[in-house]
């Protein structure tokens, strides 16, 4: 007996039959460039090992022009089938299936030789694509279908043709990007030739006994989407022209609207696919913020769909499917959608990996092997840089004792899940403190830990995070002006005017805080697509809504300042920050950079501009909220250091930086290998 019934349940597509209904999701981690085919092998096999049904690579480019970038791996040459067949019996040796993903980038790609339908510039990308002919269109089919051919010949199971998030067979389904008036343009039946040529090709190119994934894009959040009726059309041509599985695509690259942020819901787009079901007879994938087996559970209990697509969690847990069937559940690394080490990394050209779990994407190079000689470790501070060290070293074997202050794990995690949006910290607050208990580390809270307490150890870690930094700003000692540490635990009330001093991630966090009342949109669907602007696309094309963004009014009147003359949230995360912008835009918050701050008084916080000190302003505030940013804790560090010890320093305590914690878990982990 499972408690997942349905998720567990084999699925037969005839020619092979899936051990359950997970597939992992496309991820481009960057892996496949590295050349290192051991190290690529490794990420999917654990995967497979861990007992994901269907694995999906990242998107592999069918020839130069479709690449994401220059360079971009893809199966051009024999060696490379050679190098993809190390990964693919590594994944078969591993009880697994994997799929490899054919994405063509079109206007998207990142490079002067991009190509698309017509000639229109990306927003995301600073190459105008060139308008293909149709001897170009013929080389692109071709070259898809050469792929495909390819990928079964290292050995893949199947590919997913990628025909979603705004990509190249994106581009010529939609008037937005489609402004041609020959056979590939003009009228749907036109405009979705190619994808539906592209799926018949590859389907004659491997043959029947062969998985062909096709990613449609349900939903696009862009002007001049797809309705739901050529959605349907598309998705019915697609299947008659051979396609093995439908999978769900939301939304563009370049669309308003986050589709897998943190602040999004829990499957908040599974209602999308399952318009779908019934109307084809192919079996329907469902994707975004799937993160638990119980809401993937419930996503098929209730006909959403036939199975789901979760990417991202398994980086944070390549052993999720095993758990969930050993009855673990609780045991699974929670992923947050935070894509600090994910996404952020692939648009900034590095190895993705996960914030939750370092290990991900370095499997070959971060190698967690038994102590040769066990030791005791004392870890003092109990936030994410000393969890992950504390929890490590305990699985090499080492006997380890935790200590923190407060009554509760966690440390700044604490804070961060107070955010609204940020509710998926909850679960990983809730993870550590079953992690502590099942490593049999010795934990001690609500201990101040004094360098008298640590003699008896023979490693001493010392994870005591920040300080919040003092700005020197006249007046601040008044009783109306307040820390964030203090606002966020509820000890301190704000007000209806609020001026933050700081516009870092704690600056834009406390301010989402201060203008949310009542049920984050985050943990109810219809307010959060009534806050962002999202409908049904039977009634709006692509999805948007006519009358735009409708979001709850600000519960208080909020201005978030910064010192430095920059846009506010420039430094957020680069994949991230324009929803935290928009979000505070939309809640009427005042955003202003490149001021001096001059004092406080009864009138409020007093304001100038430059180094000249000009343009003298009030901002009228009940309340001053400090976010000036942090300073590590090292007194402890420094006190120990003073007796002739040598403690390692980690997380906060080591550099304070606006609460890193993909940082912090990194190096905790990273010390924790070498202990």
């Amino acid at each position: 007996m499972t408690d997942y019934p349905h998720l567990l349940a084999p699925l037969d597509l005839g020619h092979t039959t899936l051990k359950n209904r997970v597939l992992m999701g496309s991820m481009h981690t960057g892996l496949e460039e590295t050349k290192d085919w051991n190290r690529v092998a490794e990420f999917y096999a654990a995967r497979a090992r861990g007992g994901v049904g269907l694995m999906v690579t990242g998107g592999m480019a069918p020839n130069r022009e479709g690449g994401v970038f220059p360079g971009a791996a893809g199966l051009f040459t024999d060696k490379d089938i050679a190098n993809h067949r190390i990964v693919t019996d590594r994944v078969h040796d591993g009880g697994g299936k994997i799929a490899m993903q054919i994405l063509h980038a079109g206007r998207y790609a990142y490079g002067p030789e991009c190509v698309s339908a017509s000639p229109i510039k990306s927003p995301i990308s600073p190459f105008p694509p060139k308008e293909l002919d149709e001897e170009g269109i013929e080389k692109q089919i071709h070259d898809i279908a050469t792929a495909a051919a390819r990928a079964r010949e290292a050995g893949y199971d199947g590919v997913e043709v990628m025909g979603s998030e705004g990509y190249f067979l994106n581009q010529f389904l939609v008037t937005h990007t489609n402004k041609r008036t020959d056979r590939w343009g003009g009228s749907y039946e036109n405009r979705m030739r190619l994808p539906v040529e592209v799926v018949k090709r590859v389907r004659e190119a491997v043959g029947d006994d062969f998985i062909i994934i096709y990613r449609l894009s349900m939903i696009d959040l862009i002007p001049n989407g797809s309705t739901f009726d050529e959605v349907l059309q598309l998705a019915k041509k697609v299947e008659a022209a051979g396609a093995s599985i439908i999978n769900t695509g939301i939304g563009w690259h370049e669309a308003r609207v986050p589709t897998i942020a943190t602040s999004v819901p829990r499957a908040a787009f599974a209602w999308v696919t399952q318009k779908l079901m019934g109307h084809v007879a192919i079996p329907v994938i469902t994707s975004n913020r799937i993160n638990t087996p119980e809401v993937a559970e419930q996503v098929l209990a209730t006909g959403c769909a036939d199975m789901v697509s979760m990417a991202r969690p398994l980086l944070a847990d390549a052993d999720f499917v095993a758990k969930a069937m050993a009855g673990r559940a609780d045991r699974i690394a929670p992923c947050i959608a935070c894509n600090q080490a994910c996404l952020d990394h692939t648009f900034s050209g590095k190895i993705s990996s996960c914030l939750v779990n370092p290990r991900a994407c370095h499997e070959t190079e971060l190698v967690i092997a038994p102590a040769t000689t066990p030791r005791t470790v004392a870890v003092v501070g109990a936030g994410p840089a000393g969890l992950s060290v504390a929890l490590t070293a305990a699985d090499r074997g080492h006997k380890v004792t935790l200590f923190d202050r407060a009554a509760r794990i966690g440390g700044q995690l604490n804070l961060a899940r107070q955010i609204p949006g940020k509710e998926e910290f909850h679960g990983l607050v809730d993870w550590y403190e079953v992690m502590v208990a099942d490593a049999g580390i010795d934990l001690r809270l609500g201990m101040q830990v004094g360098a008298d307490d640590l003699g008896g150890f023979d490693e001493i870690v010392i994870a005591t995070g920040v300080l919040p930094r003092d700005p020197g700003i006249p007046g601040q000692d008044r009783a109306n002006v307040l820390s964030y540490i203090d606002v966020l635990t509820g000890k301190a009330d704000a007000g209806e005017t609020v001026a933050v001093v700081g516009a870092g991630g704690i600056g834009f966090d406390v301010s989402e805080y201060l203008v949310h009342a009542g049920q984050s949109p985050t943990t109810d669907i219809p307010d959060w697509m009534r806050e962002w602007g999202v409908t049904d696309p039977e009634q709006a094309r692509g999805g948007l809504a006519p009358e735009g963004p409708r979001p709850e009014g600000p519960a208080r009147q909020v201005t978030l300042l910064q010192r430095k003359a920059e846009r506010p949230g420039k430094r957020l995360g680069k994949t991230t920050g324009w929803i935290h912008r928009a979000a505070l835009k939309m809640k009427a918050v005042e955003m202003v950079g490149g001021v001096n701050y001059e004092r406080i008084d009864d009138e409020g916080l007093h304001i100038s501009f430059g180094e000249a000190r000009e343009n003298p302003r009030v901002i009228p505030a009940q309340s001053v909220v400090l976010c000036a940013g942090q300073v590590p804790d090292r007194s402890l560090a420094d006190a120990l250091v003073a007796r002739g010890k040598t403690p390692h320093v980690i997380g906060g305590a080591d550099v304070a930086a606006e609460l890193d914690a993909k940082r912090a878990i990194d190096q905790g982990t990273r010390l924790a290998a070498t202990l």
